[in-house]
């Protein structure tokens, strides 16, 4: 399988829109750009909905059944390791291969020391078309690297060959993430990396750095636009001179995780991508259940009432909910409504404060990054919760459609 030029992870908490979702990339193609969707769920999210990787797998193939989409598609094992890749084996056609809490461990001297072997020849001065900066590179720079990455690239060559026995190699598509990790990677650090992955044989399509800055869940990104301007255009640069000079597929591209509602970067990320006529993966993760939140408050009477009560659960299991998330989310507790404040809000009240559009003077990124993280709550409904997704399915998938395409891709890929 060959994961074609742009790629869009849609993450969906219920497995509910995939019609929605995949009539966004649908109005996409009609407006001249070719995107392909993924429809990815990590284990975390099966857990605690109580889905399986098959239900994903059902999701995509009915939508593409019923909206007679021709094109490419695929379903992602969103952020495996060894420990529970087998559940996704037979569902997926995509792998994100989570290495993050490997980095940094030490990894075995012989190994290390052949590393810095094989990579010596780049000691001195490097340079990267397209990147106006010249590194400086020591063998100890390169031990450093090999010292701090090797042995998570060695995991990801481990479970990547563990799926190849189960699927065969040209099956499947792989992926590399090491976002979900402290620092972010500098260029040098990257092309190093991607010369373990090469040397591991791993045939990576696309790989996820860790980049500067907050990306919270559902919100906007925090820090220095111009700084990860420079840091996102450096990497494309990087991750395409890696592909002539160490072998990788010719179509390894750059994947941002929690790249949902970033609008403040998808500018600059669009002005990269045309000028080196690079491709991307990008996953929106869980906007699409915040989608359905606002189109049952939106819808009033008993959709309202469940949108209520889901943020009345949130707050009163606060810690619970936001511990998994409390790298990636930035809540100030005492700025949040209280549950009675938010019960005597209207359905477009509701819809006003969590909707992502920061002109409104409702929105509130406090109110949405709880609620993006609250959809245990939901889950914990059961059949309520699902059968009112069924009874106001024309608004919420209009949402989750307008979401998608007018948010999302019109600003990262048109």
């Amino acid at each position: 399988m060959v994961l074609e030029k742009y790629s869009i992870g849609i993450g969906d908490r219920f497995g509910r829109q995939g019609r929605a979702q995949l009539a966004a990339v649908m109005k996409a193609k009609e407006a001249g750009i070719e995107i392909v969707p993924v429809w990815n769920k990590s284990h975390r999210e099966h857990t605690i909905i109580g889905t399986l990787p098959a239900d994903v797998r059902k999701e995509a193939d009915d939508a593409v059944r019923l909206l007679a989409w021709d094109g490419s598609y695929y379903v992602d094992a969103d952020h495996i390791g060894l420990k529970n890749v087998d559940l996704f084996i037979e569902a997926s056609d995509f792998f994100t291969l989570d290495i993050a809490e490997s980095i940094g461990q030490a990894g075995n001297d012989d190994e290390i020391r052949a590393f810095v072997d094989k990579n010596k020849k780049y000691a001195g001065s490097v340079s990267i078309p397209g990147i106006d900066e010249v590194f400086e590179v020591t063998e100890e720079n390169i031990k450093s690297i090999g010292s701090k990455y090797l042995k998570a690239v060695k995991e990801a060559g481990e479970i990547y060959r563990h799926i190849e026995a189960a699927k065969g190699a040209d099956n499947f598509i792989t992926e590399v993430s090491m976002d979900e990790t402290d620092q972010p990677q500098s260029p040098v650090e990257m092309l190093f990396i991607l010369a373990a992955v090469a040397e591991e044989r791993i045939p990576a399509q696309t790989i996820a750095p860790k980049f500067s800055g907050r990306f919270n869940k559902g919100v906007d990104y925090v820090g220095d636009i111009d700084g990860f301007a420079k840091e996102f255009e450096q990497d494309v640069a990087v991750v395409k001179f890696a592909v002539k000079e160490f072998g990788l597929p010719d179509n390894l591209k750059l994947s941002v995780h929690s790249g949902s509602d970033k609008f403040s970067i998808y500018g600059p990320m669009n002005k990269v991508l045309k000028k080196f006529d690079a491709g991307l993966h990008i996953k929106t993760a869980g906007t699409t259940w915040l989608e359905e939140l606002i189109g049952l408050a939106a819808a009033g009477g008993d959709g309202l009432e469940i949108a209520r009560e889901v943020y009345g659960g949130a707050v009163e299991r606060f810690d619970e909910l936001c511990g998994p998330y409390a790298t990636v989310i930035d809540i100030d507790k005492d700025a949040l409504p209280t549950p009675q404040v938010v019960n005597g809000w209207s359905g477009t009240e509701y819809a006003d404060a969590l909707r992502h559009d920061q002109s409104c003077p409702k929105y509130d990124p406090n109110f949405r990054q709880l609620l993006h993280v609250g959809y245990k709550v939901a889950a914990q409904m059961g059949q309520r919760y699902l059968e009112a997704l069924e009874k106001y399915e024309d608004v919420i998938a209009a949402n989750v459609t307008a979401n998608i395409y007018q948010r999302h891709i019109r600003s990262v890929f048109m």
